[in-house]
């Protein structure tokens, strides 16, 4: 019987082995026909959305173990250095930190400034030039005026206005390095919403009595935001496969029930009983009373009553009892 139970078990633990090998060298189905160029018809439509190639390897059990135990070790590497600073050169890392991102007020508002310049002026006056296009007689002239116009705006405050603010106010480097690249990212929004949309209103001409179609100030205000450089009226918007109903609610709160008690647990066993009983050992403090059998609890009120007794006995005697001897005192 020894001998055939250690058989199987071999045979058992070979398969788990070989199943989990070939997970960690082989990719996903749908990431192996993706680079085959195998692609379903489904698969082939104009906007397909790909998830990232990581995220897909994090699905493998043995690639998520090794990605956590980078985490791990990322924090220890982080309190180490915060120990280390401390102790040996009397300051925390976080000194650096503080001076690297200094002057956040003069970043916040010369981002604002930016922004607003950035979501207004360039819009309107492509939407000003697009509705008088068809429209004037000299069209190169009113395209040349138009383009003075902006280049110059654009020159003076997305050009100068943000070197001069690093210049003059001496911007730590964080957040130098913030409002530059701001700068860059804002031209290069804007260049694209033009570059993008001024082709469409020289193609379409209007009939008589209708306006020009431009695109709706939404979908520019949502592009300087997406993270995207290239303008697009539209961009796809990937849907959950589950939308929100009372199953998905309820099966949400369930799955959460296992994550919420762990934490509970981890909660109450660190606090109350490590953290405590730590300080009443030092301490030499007698009473180590701070909770009861609360997990025999067959009533909510049973339960406040013994998971913190060390609350429980304040709100007893400073809430409970002096109320009572409030209420019986004569008015």
């Amino acid at each position: 019987l020894k001998t055939k139970v250690l058989e199987q078990v071999q045979d058992q633990l070979r398969d788990i082995l070989d199943k989990a090998l070939t997970e960690s060298i082989e990719p996903p189905a749908h990431i192996q026909a993706a680079l085959t160029g195998k692609t379903t018809k489904k698969d082939s439509s104009f906007f397909v959305c790909f998830l990232l190639f990581l995220s897909e390897l994090f699905e493998i059990s043995h690639i998520r173990t090794i990605y956590h135990m980078f985490i791990a070790v990322l924090l220890i590497f982080c309190m180490s250095t915060l120990a280390v600073d401390y102790i040996d050169q009397g300051r925390y890392v976080f000194d650096m930190l503080f001076y690297a991102f200094g002057k956040l007020g003069t970043v916040t508002w010369a981002w604002l400034a930016m922004f607003v310049y950035t979501l207004f002026v360039p819009y309107y006056i492509l939407e000003f030039w697009g509705s008088l296009y068809h429209k004037f007689p000299s069209k190169l002239g009113l395209t040349l005026g138009a383009g003075l116009i902006l280049t110059a705006i654009q020159t003076c405050v997305l050009g100068l206005f943000p070197i001069y603010t690093v210049v003059h106010h001496q911007l730590p480097p964080a957040s130098r390095f913030i409002v530059i690249l701001e700068q860059i990212r804002f031209l290069m929004k804007a260049y694209s919403f033009i570059r993008e949309t001024a082709p469409v209103i020289l193609k379409n001409t209007p009939k008589e009595g209708e306006k020009p179609r431009f695109p709706t100030f939404s979908s520019y205000l949502y592009f300087l935001f997406c993270p995207t450089l290239i303008y697009r009226e539209f961009y796809p918007r990937p849907e959950t496969n589950q939308p929100f109903s009372k199953r998905t609610m309820v099966l949400a709160v369930f799955h959460s029930i296992l994550p919420g008690i762990m934490l509970l647990l981890l909660c109450f066993f660190a606090f109350l009983h490590c953290w405590l009983n730590l300080f009443g050992e030092l301490l030499r403090f007698a009473d180590r009373m701070f909770y009861k059998d609360w997990w025999n609890s067959t009533s909510f009120a049973n339960y406040y009553r013994t998971w913190n007794v060390v609350v429980h006995d304040w709100l007893y005697y400073y809430g409970y009892r002096d109320f009572l001897w409030v209420s019986r005192l004569p008015i």
